[in-house]
């Protein structure tokens, strides 16, 4: 018999971002940075406010795919802090990404962004986050990311 896996709701984060800083080309595709500003995330279990400092260093590949790679810092509405790495994938037809690029409105059903959520923290009160595991579907908007995330239970 095998094991089930399970989504259960965990947050929705919604995170500002600055312009995106290009560093250019490398073998790995066009590095660019994405500081992040602040935000919110909003679930049963888990809220809060994220605070400005972290990015997203992330790589965008001649095909168009962006390869996510974000830390942020977190301090829940009870004063707890935790660090979330999120890494994933930005892909869809070239002329979704280009009009995500010129900062248009896109429906995210045209294009995937997918992420993998690693939670850590010292506060007893979220020591769970440390032993679970999450996905999310997300939304690039002009100056944003939104992104719902779900524990693998």
């Amino acid at each position: 018999m095998e094991p089930a896996v399970n989504l259960e709701s965990l947050a929705t984060f919604d995170v500002r971002l600055e312009p995106v800083l290009d560093l250019g080309d490398s073998h790995w595709g066009r590095r660019r940075v994405i500081n992040i500003s602040g935000g919110t995330f909003e679930g049963a279990r888990l809220a809060g406010v994220i605070l400005p400092g972290g990015a997203d260093w992330q790589v965008l590949h001649p095909d168009g795919t962006a390869s996510i790679d974000a830390r942020h810092t977190l301090r829940t509405h009870d004063g707890a802090y935790l660090y979330l790495t999120t890494s994933g994938v930005r892909h869809g037809p070239s002329e979704v990404l280009q009009r995500l690029a010129a900062g248009e409105e896109v429906d995210p059903a045209e294009y995937y962004f997918r992420l993998f959520c690693r939670f850590e923290t010292g506060d007893d009160r979220y020591r769970w986050l440390n032993r679970t595991l999450a996905v999310a579907s997300g939304a690039r908007t002009a100056g944003a990311v939104r992104y719902a995330a779900f524990t693998i239970t």
